[in-house]
């Protein structure tokens, strides 16, 4: 059964900080994986969970930088893992199923945002390989631990989705690389690689939703200039904080951990969230940037971007399990 893309009365908001929404809420005993857990929104997110009383993993392209990060956040564990090379994401996945542990909540919160023209491998445009391949094939190799856990799996993404949908015609900007449209198609993607988990996946009991964790000034942001922040609005000129809207790294994890906990979305998923809630569907695709795009939860769009990124990247765990090789 589809979840509707209408609110449900959280009691939380746009204001709300992780500690809020994971408050009475005890996670001893469970297991967490943040990717990028160790900086920005991961590191809250990570400091969240683990307060809560879960073991945090954190997989880390820079492990020794990771590792200094959480070093005072009692329940962590630091690993390898570079989202843009599908040879360390299987082998962080073949380390962490060789412990034979539950996964119990998996937030793909890694990613890059606005960054110069790069490639990656066969010629993926960086964006979309880090951002949504990368963790493609992290939630395929995990799959095992995924399922035997009935995880949350949680893709962040970002109002930049409104910006653009998949480009069927030019996925890799071929035809001409934009850094803002590229943002934009790998945040959709993240939105709808959650849709269609959740219609493989919910019969398991693993359940996945996207959100957007809102505006908040973090090391995101580390391939814009100033001048562009400030013409976006965001800061000003004298690189102080200019726009009201924008949320401390505390509120911007709330919705990542409401998402990944909350009680109100038992029975529910493929819905994307925002400010603590399940966002209402945007009019339109020319709609403000708040709420969710249609592009972004169309199911015929989510399933062909499954078929795509499971070509790219030779993975599908559920194709596995039907011929009985997984």
């Amino acid at each position: 059964m589809t979840t509707p893309q209408r609110k449900v009365a959280s009691g939380f908001g746009a204001r709300s900080t992780a500690a809020d929404v994971l408050r009475g809420i005890g996670l001893s005993g469970k297991l967490a994986i943040v990717t990028g857990g160790y900086s920005g929104l991961g590191l809250e997110t990570t400091r969240a969970l683990a307060d809560a009383g879960a073991t945090v993993v954190v997989p880390a392209r820079r492990p020794e930088t990771a590792r200094k990060a959480v070093q005072d956040i009692a329940g962590t564990e630091v690993d390898a893992l570079d989202l843009a090379d599908l040879d360390s994401v299987r082998s962080f996945a073949e380390r962490f199923l060789a412990s034979g542990r539950d996964i119990d909540i998996l937030i793909n919160n890694a990613g890059i945002m606005a960054c110069p023209e790069r490639r990656l491998g066969p010629g993926w445009e960086s964006q979309f390989a880090v951002n949504h391949l990368g963790h493609y094939a992290l939630v395929n190799r995990l799959w095992p631990a995924i399922a035997r856990g009935g995880a949350r799996v949680i893709s962040v993404s970002s109002a930049g989705h409104h910006d653009s949908g998949i480009r069927w015609d030019d996925v890799h900007f071929e035809r001409g690389y934009d850094k803002v449209l590229a943002y934009g198609q790998a945040k959709t993607a993240n939105a709808l690689f959650a849709v269609h988990l959740d219609a493989l996946a919910r019969h398991t009991g693993v359940r996945a939703f996207s959100l957007h964790p809102g505006s908040i000034l973090t090391p995101l942001q580390r391939h814009l200039s100033a001048q562009e922040m400030v013409a976006a609005g965001w800061i000003d000129e004298h690189g102080n904080l200019a726009d009201p809207t924008f949320k401390t790294p505390e509120q911007g994890a709330a919705t990542q951990v409401w998402a990944a906990t909350s009680p109100r979305l038992e029975g529910l998923g493929g819905v994307y969230c925002e400010d603590c809630d399940i966002a209402e569907p945007a009019a339109s695709d020319s709609a403000p940037l708040t709420d969710v795009s249609p592009h972004a939860t169309d199911p015929e769009q989510a399933a062909r971007l499954w078929t795509l990124s499971a070509d790219l990247t030779g993975l599908d765990a559920f194709a596995a399990e039907r011929s009985g090789t997984l």
